[in-house]
């Protein structure tokens, strides 16, 4: 029998073979890699990865290219997380740059990690300001475009048209395909509620339970085709406004699967605890910790685990996030959810690194109270009770919204009526920059204008007329051009109800009018006409507003901008009313003649005017008759 003997050369080249193929027999994975990508040419050169996947942390990351150098590699409680700290050089180019995982000097995974050319167009660089009007819509809900995207396999919810509360199968497609319509129509941004992946078994159409940060939902379309509607939307003049939740997440995300730490989401280890929602204690000086620490802790809901931003991964992780979204889809702004939910020193954190990056972008949080005092205390610039900084620029603007309706359904008296709606205003010294607060009438989560408003057709035009004149940026929402409703029912399935036209076969179409009643008609041409007006007002873009105290049930306000004068009358009585010019005549000055702009029929303010019963005036004041 022969044998053979192997040199020491040989018996090495073979361990490393044998050795190198047991290590690749671990399966070690990378499942996720994010943010996905990145830009040069950013304010900050730092950048975190987190990357993800089975064993990991056991491998040793490199880099060999000399743009881009690992400052850090840090290691959590679970062994399949690694987060990168990197330092790109200012020259860096757009490309592919290996970043190599290695095992005792064997390389056993590579991933190729693009960084792309910074748009040099941001239209983050001018954002959303006085001069524009906001349509807030619900995708899942607003036109299917594509029904070969209503069911996905791998997503746990089918559409069902049928359920209130279910998928429609309305989509990005069907957004494109209307945005002629929303430009005619006069607005100028939207705002659709988040689009990324809500994996969830049910109720996940409106995109607040968010299963993956960076992958939009296969239902809605594609990350591609979320920039074409960005895209799209900027030839048609819109910008693009993406819903951002910091707060919470759904309870299908993969990291539910496979958490990176202990303190990832807040309450990990215990039962359910639920928030109070008592946003009152943040600022209540009597508070307990306790209760300060529930309203930020506690979750929404069983199914929406809430994030602890403390953990300075996660906090990276969602900074990097919104800024990853605005760079890639070119956005206008940003609206956060739940925006006094999270941490407060993250909110500043956050804030922050977004407006350093993008120093005139436009962001609005969303804090749903009534108390002026407690919305004011997140915008930037103002003074706090405890010296706290935000960075935020705008607010909805909830206090004027739950004022509007009262002043004009309340009965006039010392305190109700009318000068509930002088006194929001009146109340705007607590703002630091009131004309930035975002405005409405309505939005997704209450009901519908027209059915607050009991389906009054003159109330619903006076607020809708107040709304795009006042101070602020108006928010109007999908449907109330054509009067949608919800009487009887606060569900958010109706609220959210489908819109005319969107899906195949509907019987009427708002897009082209058909079907749609003599009073939708009016309404929508109404708005119509409002909000193209709108577009040419400077005065009302970035006008002074000065108003008069209420009086025998008329609200008289004027905007003023250089040596354009808009003056707005409301007519609450169930009566016509006359009225005397000569008592607004410190702001009329020397103009003598008015012309309202939606019937263009030109007056003289020599003489008293009957207004109509319950009617509101706009009227461009001029000296000459134009």
């Amino acid at each position: 029998m022969k044998t053979f003997t192997l040199s020491p050369l040989k018996l090495m080249s073979l361990f490393i073979v044998i050795f190198s193929g047991s290590l690749q027999a671990k399966n070690y994975t990378i499942d996720h890699l994010e943010p996905l990508s990145w830009w040069n040419k950013m304010q900050s050169n730092k950048l975190q990865l987190m990357i993800h996947g089975q064993d990991i942390s056991a491998l040793t990351p490199k880099i060999t290219h000399p743009d881009i150098t690992i400052v850090n590699v840090n290691k959590v409680t679970n062994g399949n997380y690694l987060f990168l700290d990197l330092q790109l050089a200012d020259t860096i180019k757009a490309g592919e740059y290996e970043i190599a995982f290695y095992r005792k000097n064997i390389k056993i995974l590579s991933h190729n990690y693009l960084i792309n050319d910074r748009n040099k167009n941001s239209a983050a660089a001018t954002s959303f300001n006085g001069k524009d009007v906001i349509y807030l819509l619900t995708p899942d809900r607003f036109a299917n475009g594509d029904v070969s995207n209503d069911n996905n396999k791998v997503l746990k919810e089918q559409s069902n048209r049928t359920k209130k509360g279910g998928r429609h199968g309305g989509d990005i497609q069907g957004i494109i395909n209307n945005l002629s319509y929303l430009k005619e129509m006069g607005f100028t941004q939207i705002w659709p509620n988040p689009m990324i992946e809500n994996n969830q078994a049910n109720y996940s159409y409106h995109g607040y339970s968010a299963t993956d940060f960076y992958k939009i939902d296969a239902r809605f379309g594609s990350n591609e085709l979320f920039k074409t509607l960005s895209k799209q939307a900027q030839l048609q003049g819109l910008g693009l406004i993406k819903d951002v939740v910091l707060n919470h997440i759904g309870d299908q995300h993969w990291w539910l699967k496979d958490l990176p730490t202990n303190d990832w989401l807040n309450f990990q280890d215990k039962t359910y605890t639920g928030t109070h929602h008592k946003r009152e204690s943040l600022h209540d000086p009597h508070a307990t910790e306790k209760d300060k620490t529930l309203f930020s802790d506690g979750w929404f809901v069983p199914s929406m685990p809430d994030l602890n931003q403390r953990n300075k991964y996660l906090s990276t992780y969602l900074i990097q996030n919104t800024l990853w979204w605005i760079e890639y889809a070119n956005l206008s702004g940003i609206r956060v959810d739940t925006y006094s939910y999270p941490d407060k020193d993250f909110l500043t954190d956050w804030t922050k690194r977004i407006t350093d990056e993008y120093p005139n972008i436009n962001i609005v949080g969303e804090e749903w109270t009534t108390n002026p005092a407690h919305v004011a205390y997140w915008q930037r610039g103002k003074k706090t009770h405890d010296n706290y900084v935000s960075y935020l620029p705008s607010v909805m603007d909830f206090p004027l919204q739950a004022s509007l309706i009262n002043g004009l359904k309340n009965q006039d008296s010392w305190s109700t009526g009318l000068i509930q709606l002088y006194q929001a205003i009146a109340n705007d010294f607590q703002y630091a920059d009131p004309y930035n607060l975002v405005t409405f009438a309505d939005n997704h989560d209450m009901s519908r204008i027209y059915t607050q408003l009991d389906e009054d057709f003159a109330l619903y035009k006076m607020v809708m007329s107040y709304l795009l004149t006042t101070r602020g940026i108006p928010q109007v929402f999908y449907g109330t051009e054509i009067l949608m409703s919800n009487a009887g029912t606060e569900d958010h399935g109706v609220i959210r109800t489908d819109f005319p036209g969107g899906w195949l076969g509907d019987t009427s179409n708002a897009f082209t009018g058909k079907g749609l009643t003599a009073k939708q008609l009016t309404a929508q041409q109404y708005m119509k006409k409002l909000l193209n007006w709108r577009k040419t007002s400077k005065a009302i873009h970035q006008g002074k507003l000065t108003h008069f105290a209420p009086n025998n049930g008329i609200y008289v306000y004027f905007r003023t901008f250089e040596t354009e004068t808009v003056m707005i009358v409301m007519n609450k009585n169930k009566e016509d009313t006359l009225i005397n010019t000569n008592d607004y005549q410190s702001l009329i000055n020397d103009n003598i003649f008015a012309t309202d702009v939606m019937t263009n029929e030109s007056f003289s303010l020599n003489q008293p005017i009957l207004l109509e019963k319950q009617s509101v005036k706009i009227w461009q004041l001029n000296k000459n008759v134009e």
